[in-house]
């Protein structure tokens, strides 16, 4: 039976090179998204995304679905919606004005709004360093998103979406927590992905997301990226970092939060991205935030 490590000293070079393999397939993802959105719309590509990723864990579904808890479909549904459905789009929309490095880095206030609904929604101990944390990584989004003059212009605007996918990402969370504790995280990422099929056939249908694989020169490579990002960036990913939490602990699993921001980060400045010293102080207080409201977990 494999325990949790109690310390970074006492962890294995498998745990290593989970929280690794984890921290390039999140992080890599937003490139990805990039590269799927020359040839789809947001609605499209967050549709082949919940398809294809729900076709993926079919076999395992239909191997698996007699002994799984049907009782708790709904709790399931809300970890699907939220977990992957929602924001799926809400990344798109926001990468078609925002770039893939500040798209990643957004995402990283992803603990920080699980502290926050954790503590308004969740019954999770009021403690004032951690809210401090909470500020700090929500200045740090505030200062990548307002202009000189105080106020939101133009393309920033739509990282406004990745901030609302990051806080979907905050409701996953504490759904898992607080309804699906004592479930197998390889089940909830199976039976999540599945319930959301339907819902991605009716966006795909609404948006006509077969239409660019016949209309435009870049359809069936943008459906490769689509798909390697539901390979890697979603089913793979998910099933690595239940393992990497199994082997060690939630605490040592949150250091991908840390990770995926710098991977996303190099992958931007690799494709021509803009990266100014703006863009890091913004990092630099999201991170710090980070630090903050995880002390002492």
């Amino acid at each position: 039976m494999n325990r949790p490590a109690s310390d970074s000293g006492s962890i294995s070079l498998q745990a290593w090179l989970l929280l690794l393999a984890v921290s390039l397939l999140w992080g890599s993802s937003y490139i990805l998204i990039k590269r799927a959105l020359v040839g789809f719309d947001p609605v499209q590509m967050a549709a082949w995304r919940i398809v294809l990723s729900g076709l993926l864990v079919l076999p395992f579904f239909l191997r698996e679905m007699r002994r799984l808890e049907w009782r708790r479909w709904k709790a399931l549904l809300v970890v699907g919606l939220f977990g992957t459905a929602v924001p799926s789009w809400l990344f798109a929309l926001a990468q078609t004005q925002i770039s893939s490095a500040l798209s990643g880095l957004l995402s990283s206030l992803t603990p920080l709004f699980t502290l926050l609904l954790g503590i308004l929604c969740f019954g999770l101990p009021l403690v004032w360093s951690k809210v401090l944390g909470v500020l700090l990584g929500l200045a740090g989004a505030a200062w990548l998103l307002l202009g000189q003059d105080g106020t939101l212009q133009g393309p920033a605007l739509y990282g406004l979406f990745a901030v609302l996918g990051a806080f979907c990402y905050g409701i996953n969370a504490n759904a898992v927590k607080a309804w699906l504790q004592d479930m197998s995280p390889r089940d909830i990422s199976i039976v999540s992905f599945v319930l959301i099929v339907p819902a991605g056939l009716l966006m795909g249908l609404q948006s006509q997301a077969w239409a660019p694989l016949a209309g435009h020169p870049q359809g069936w490579t943008s459906l490769g990226w689509v798909a390697a990002l539901a390979l890697g960036g979603t089913v793979v990913a998910s099933f690595l970092f239940f393992r990497l939490v199994q082997l060690t602990s939630a605490v040592f699993g949150s250091m991908t939060s840390y990770l995926v921001p710098v991977v996303a980060v190099l992958w931007g400045w690799l494709d021509g991205e803009a990266i100014s010293l703006h863009f890091f102080a913004g990092m630099a207080l999201i991170l710090a935030g980070l630090w903050l409201s995880q002390k002492n977990n």
